[in-house]
């Protein structure tokens, strides 16, 4: 998405999208809008900063422009390896479960996918 922002003049990329909720007299600054919108105006860094909405209206910023969205913290990472093991496995992988690299029979391949086969418990996985 690089698209230029809506105010007359300003050649700057735009960060965030502006939207007006006339009925609720609100104006809403959130993150670029994945599409250009009618009625939603896309502003730069700067414009987003200084804008402001008519006197009576509320604003709601939604986020900052260019504030670098959080990653994942290890704990996330974890509960996401843990349920992934649930599913597959059944219940949490001990290192007593740890497959046997000698039972593991590949059954097909697809890019870097792979469908194998336990033969020690007789299922795919």
């Amino acid at each position: 998405m690089n698209r230029q922002c809506s105010r007359s003049g300003c050649r700057g990329r735009a960060v965030a999208t502006l939207t007006y909720v006339y009925a609720d007299s609100t104006a809403v600054l959130g993150p670029l809008a994945l599409q250009v919108t009618p009625g939603c105006y896309d502003l730069c860094a700067t414009h987003s900063a200084s804008m402001s909405a008519p006197v009576g209206w509320e604003v709601i910023r939604l986020a900052e422009p260019d504030a670098v969205p959080p990653g994942p913290d290890e704990d996330d990472l974890l509960a996401l390896a843990n349920a992934v093991r649930e599913i597959g496995f059944g219940d949490p992988l001990s290192a007593a479960r740890q497959p046997n690299p000698d039972s593991v029979v590949e059954l097909g391949r697809r890019g870097h996918l792979r469908v194998i086969a336990d033969a020690a418990r007789g299922g795919i996985h």
